[in-house]
């Protein structure tokens, strides 16, 4: 069993303040807290109402879907493997329209104008309001220099709460350390007076970044009514963090407010498709979801804010057991604090329209790739996690789906593989081809014609594609709206980009994520490393080695479609797969200013950079300066 005293200590480190111990209870996850008290919506019939509009028409499109399947396949009887191919395209095919239902549940919240709950400022009573980044072997100058950004930018604002700057670090690396210590005594040299700033750099990193939280909460948390977690690359606005802290002074049953971080900081082909992505049609599943999910909200770990006691008392997390009875730590831990804080009668809440929250992104497909595997083994661990006595059905859902984002690319890759060996007509089908050679088996399946094949594929990629179709046209019938993306004809030139390389992208992905899911079914995990930060282009040798198995799949299509075997539909993929080496080049391609401002996908975050943006990257540059290295993190 996890004991939270542990990190207890009497000692106070150097660059702490006196210590203010908070016990924190761990979890029992098998049985719901003793203590519930009942903080849901306060308009529970409204909150049913847009769920209903959320599942309704998924669950409705999917039956629509199913069936009309169902009765092309049981022209010649059902069998156990056509069963399957229908269970397996409903259980896909209902994710995809559970996102088109999100876009509209959001445009429907948009059109009914339904805005949050307006509190007067009079209301707000001041708290003190701890701002904790944890780190881990990144770079001291790009930690520091947001830090000092923000902590300037919370000076400029007439608030009326107390902030103190903790950066916690798990960092192993003695130089980085070294250049840490450096930073931190320039940051709270230059800080402002009424900032106080701290560091703390833990002798064992035990648990990870969830452990270098809990020794916080247990050393000093009683201190503060608040903390607000940032990553190592979040970057928020004084405006954006006091709104958190005003939210939740206000609002006695919050206990815990996440923000729609931004991307920024994208120069790279990847980057930047991940950025317009991100701010042209994310800010429409950020609203819808924020409808529907109302008090039951998500966390996504950092860029929010949550109330410290009700974290300690409430969503302390207990190890799992393993293979072979050995503790597990919970990975993907957000998630699962999120429910257990819901559960314990807390609201969680999203608010998607606080500007002034931002984050980084990988620069290259291969760094995507490898924070992505981190990611998979703990989203996968949420199936264990459902059986969570108490949850509501909601937080639920959430862990479901947290799995089901990564479980979805083997299952797209099992129909790839069916669809591949249909072929493309009756004489090269190559599972009919086996049945007629067993008598045992009756003719599988009726024949799919090029147009069957089509309908299929249309139907499929506009669901995929229908959020951001939503979201492109909601931008380009609006003038304001498309002028800060450089004009109507850029923002769609940029629109255009976008999908084509999406789909370029999205094979490569799908078997990137089959790989990871495997190699968490088989219990293999990835080392606790630094995530780049640093969009450098890989040798080819690493390209190949990182994408062989893409480009041989590839090849196999390939072959399958010279020969005539394989449906030409599958083009499309195939020619991904068969780039992957390629493709993963050129996403760490610095895209040149000398581009039209659509190729560049250009974003009101790149056109007009945001003046936090602007500040932290000239105080990362002085910090850089007197640190007087690359500071380039240990892997």
């Amino acid at each position: 069993m996890r004991d939270f005293s542990a990190h207890i200590s009497d000692t106070t480190p150097p660059g702490m303040p006196p210590r203010a111990p908070l016990n924190m209870r761990v979890q029992d996850l098998t049985a719901p807290p003793l203590a519930h008290e009942n903080l849901s919506d306060q308009s529970p019939r409204r909150t049913l109402l847009w769920r209903l509009a959320l599942f309704v028409p998924a669950l409705l499109c999917t039956a629509l879907l199913v069936s009309g399947l169902y009765g092309w396949l049981a022209e010649t009887g059902m069998t156990g493997l056509e069963w399957a191919l229908l269970a397996m395209i409903g259980m896909t095919f209902i994710w995809v329209t559970l996102s088109v239902s999100t876009v509209g549940v959001a445009i429907a919240g948009l059109l009914a104008r339904e805005n949050a709950q307006q509190r007067p400022r009079a209301d707000v009573k001041p708290m003190d309001v701890a701002l904790l980044v944890p780190i881990y072997n990144e770079v001291a100058s790009d930690v520091f220099g947001n830090a000092t950004a923000m902590l300037d930018d919370l000076a400029r604002r007439d608030t009326r709460h107390h902030y103190t700057l903790f950066v916690l670090s798990d960092t192993r690396d003695d130089a980085i350390a070294a250049d840490e210590a450096r930073a931190f005594d320039m940051l709270r040299a230059n800080a402002p007076k009424n900032m106080d700033v701290h560091y703390r750099r833990r002798a064992d990193n035990t648990d990870k970044k969830t452990g270098n939280l809990v020794d916080w909460i247990t050393g000093w948390g009683a201190a503060y009514e608040a903390m607000v977690v940032l990553d190592a690359d979040s970057l928020m606005t004084g405006r954006a963090i006091d709104r958190l802290a005003d939210e939740l002074s206000v609002d006695p049953r919050a206990g815990l407010i996440q923000t729609f971080p931004m991307l920024i900081g994208a120069e790279t082909l990847f980057a930047r498709l991940q950025q317009f992505s991100n701010i042209a049609y994310g800010w429409l599943l950020a609203e819808g979801l924020a409808k529907w999910a109302r008090s039951e909200g998500n966390y996504w770990g950092h860029n929010a804010i949550i109330r410290t006691r009700a974290f300690a008392a409430s969503a302390g997390l207990p190890y799992l057991q393993g293979r072979k009875g050995r503790e597990e730590l919970i990975l993907s831990h957000d998630f699962v604090e999120a429910g257990l804080l819901r559960r314990a009668g807390w609201r969680v809440r999203f608010l998607p329209r606080v500007s002034g929250s931002f984050e980084e992104t990988p620069g290259t497909l291969i760094d995507y790739v490898l924070r992505d595997q981190r990611w998979c083994r703990g989203n996968l661990q949420h199936l264990r996690l459902l059986r969570t006595a108490g949850l509501h059905p909601v937080s639920r859902f959430h862990l479901l789906h947290g799995a089901v984002s990564y479980l979805l690319s083997p299952a797209w890759f099992v129909l790839l593989v069916i669809w591949a060996l249909l072929g493309k007509d009756s004489e090269t089908n190559i599972v009919r081809y086996f049945n007629e050679t067993n008598p045992l088996f009756p003719d599988w399946p009726p024949e799919m014609s090029h147009i069957d094949s089509a309908v299929f594929l249309i139907i499929m990629y506009a669901m995929l594609l229908a959020p951001k179709m939503v979201g492109a046209g909601i931008i380009s019938l609006h003038p304001k709206a498309t002028r800060v993306y450089g004009g109507r004809a850029a923002f769609l030139m940029a629109f255009v980009v976008e999908i084509i390389l999406s789909i370029a992208y999205a094979p490569v992905m799908m078997i990137q994520q089959t790989r990871a899911v495997l190699r968490a079914a088989f219990g293999k995990s990835d080392a606790w490393a630094a995530q780049s930060r640093n969009a450098n282009a890989y040798p080819l040798k690493t390209l190949i080695r990182f994408h062989w198995m893409e480009t041989v799949l590839g090849l196999v299509l390939l072959a399958g479609l010279l020969s005539g075997l394989v449906s030409l539909w599958l083009i499309p993929i195939a020619a991904s797969l068969c780039l992957a080496v390629p493709l993963s080049a050129l996403s760490a391609w610095p895209l040149p200013r000398s581009l039209p401002g659509g190729l560049r996908m250009q974003s009101p975050h790149t056109l007009r950079e945001p003046a936090i943006v602007a500040r932290a990257r000239v105080a990362r540059s002085q910090m850089r300066t007197v640190l007087g290295s690359s500071q380039i993190p240990a892997e």
